[in-house]
């Protein structure tokens, strides 16, 4: 892939991090949980690009973050607290398209500050 194309997935990865932050304003909380792994699968899917040459099919954040092999990245899916995260964003993925399932306000304002806060933090240094 050309470094345009890279930056082209980054530059949706950022997107959906913000539309996830306007739908929390207008309290879509399901919509907001999807965008939200969506920025996550899309800047680890953009990081396995630049620094690997290539990313795998697939939305599995757990399976992204191990083929990223970065010690501080690993740290997301090693530590208990961070996991339950990433495994509420996974599931956020199969719940919008399969669940009938709602999302509560405090959840998903809990997920967008792990999001923004840690995973950035760990992934996106």
């Amino acid at each position: 892939m050309s470094f345009e194309e890279a930056e082209l997935i980054k530059k949706r990865a950022e997107a959906f991090l913000r539309n996830a932050k306007r739908l929390l304003e207008e309290k879509e909380w399901d919509l907001a949980a999807f965008n939200l792994e969506q920025y996550c699968q899309l800047v680890l899917k953009y990081k396995l690009l630049v620094e690997k040459g290539s990313y795998p099919r697939t939305h599995s954040l757990r399976s992204l973050i191990r083929l990223l092999g970065r010690p501080e990245a690993l740290k997301l899916i090693e530590d208990e607290r961070y996991l339950h995260y990433i495994a509420r964003l996974e599931e956020a993925y199969i719940v919008s398209r399969y669940i009938p399932y709602s999302y509560e306000e405090k959840e998903i304002l809990d997920l967008y500050r792990f999001v923004s806060e840690v995973f950035k933090r760990y992934v996106d240094p």
